[in-house]
């Protein structure tokens, strides 16, 4: 593994993905695999995927920097047409494609809802969300022992 992407830029590839796929993303989806991505792959490297923080948010994990950036799509799904631009390229993915295709097999088939409830049931989200503070991170210390352990359950 190696390089550390932008979040954006992951959340760019599973918009992509979906397209390639003739699959839908909305900003709620891709924010919740946007969570399981960068956990499951500092528990599976010790590096992070992205540096963009992971907030706590009412609906679940948020990376705030990609929720603005898809925000206008509401909960409609994200329109590939828009949200890609010319810089987009599949070869800039080339170490990290094999992982997150395991992502989206692992998790793009759930609705975005049932990836919300999932993550309202799991310790980053519990132990970092409080409805009278708004935006409490959810740090990768946190990530990486919540998804570590879920490895060594098998």
């Amino acid at each position: 593994m190696g390089e550390v992407y932008r979040a954006i830029e992951i959340a760019k590839w599973f918009v992509a993905w979906a397209e390639n796929i003739d699959a839908e993303v909305s900003n709620l989806k891709i924010q919740k695999l946007l969570y399981y991505a960068h956990g499951n792959y500092l528990a599976k490297t010790g590096e992070p995927l992205f540096h963009d923080g992971i907030q706590a948010w009412a609906h679940g994990p948020v990376v705030p920097t990609v929720y603005h950036e898809f925000k206008t799509f509401g909960s409609n799904p994200i329109d590939p047409d828009v949200a890609l631009d010319d810089s987009f390229n599949w070869d800039d993915f080339q170490d990290v494609e094999p992982f997150l295709l395991g992502i989206w097999d692992r998790y793009g088939s759930l609705a975005a809802w049932a990836l919300r409830e999932r993550t309202h049931r799991e310790a980053p989200w519990k132990e970092s969300f409080d409805e009278d503070s708004w935006n409490n991170a959810i740090t990768d210390r946190q990530l990486r022992d919540f998804f570590s352990a879920e490895y060594a359950k098998g």
